[in-house]
């Protein structure tokens, strides 16, 4: 490979990174397995630069399509042995899924993949990646369901996400528009799930108001909701496991709501 060659894959990989590590992040539920697995990636492809190939598809389909050939055979811990609280309960949930299914889903509605692009990164016929999503959102909707805080100052998006989290059979604890109405909201009723939007009406931090309520309640899931994924998928410190992009799409919500009941994202994030 030249070295023009070698620069070209090398920039067409890094702007597909972020993504890569947002996907690993919620397939495994927690941000440093996630990375790892990203990493062992890039390994790869340093080792043999044809599993990163055009004849692969897009760069992204031949980057998720490389991770796939590490996840497929190291693969997709089920064993619940040693493990406590949330965690326990997420292994439990994941031993009872139809395999290949969470990664169908999550490559089609948080990657935005078309099925024929999930068929190709999981090497799989169409019709076999079109079944696996519809079996992942009807299994993992009737898994998990239980109290949902939404902290998000946009009054639209707030009654967006209330409707759609609502029709999946949560219940909703609460909207909040500022940290303090977040601390607040979160003191009245504990929610399972933590939905939260970045930058808050007053100018106060989405991520500060999450980092106390999960100091004073304890471990839970949460999903953060930003317009700039990229600044939180650097990798370079505590990152959030669980990432929409906005704008977002009903299906994102659904499948990060489902994926994040199974997980708990409870590092400590800097704003």
């Amino acid at each position: 490979m030249s070295n023009s060659t070698a620069a070209d894959v090398s920039t067409l990989i890094e702007a597909n990174l972020p993504y890569l590590r947002r996907y690993a992040r919620a397939l495994t539920g927690h941000q440093d397995s996630g990375d790892r697995y990203a990493a062992a990636t890039l390994e790869a492809i340093i080792s043999d630069p044809a599993v990163f190939s055009s004849e692969h598809g897009s760069p992204k389909v031949a980057l998720f399509r490389a991770f796939h050939a590490i996840w497929s055979t190291t693969g997709i811990p089920v064993d619940s042995s040693g493990e406590t609280g949330l965690a326990a309960r997420a292994q439990a949930h994941l031993s009872r899924l139809t395999e290949n299914t969470r990664e169908a889903l999550l490559l089609s509605t948080i990657e935005g993949f078309s099925i024929e692009e999930v068929a190709q990164v999981m090497q799989a016929e169409p019709n076999e990646a079109r079944e696996l999503v519809q079996t992942a959102l009807a299994e993992m909707n009737a898994a998990v369901s239980g109290k949902v805080m939404i902290i998000e100052d946009e009054a639209v998006i707030a009654m967006d996400l209330e409707n759609i989290v609502a029709d999946m059979g949560h219940k909703i604890t609460g909207v909040a528009r500022t940290k303090k109405g977040a601390l607040d909201l979160a003191a009245q009723e504990t929610p399972d799930l933590i939905l939260s939007d970045i930058q808050l009406a007053d100018n106060s931090s989405g991520i500060d108001a999450v980092n106390e309520i999960l100091r004073e309640l304890g471990d839970r899931p949460v999903i953060f909701i930003t317009a700039f994924p990229e600044r939180l998928l650097t990798g370079s410190g505590p990152e959030p496991a669980f990432l929409i992009s906005k704008p977002y799409s009903e299906d994102q919500v659904h499948s990060a709501v489902s994926q994040a009941m199974f997980f708990a994202s409870t590092e400590t994030l800097k704003a």
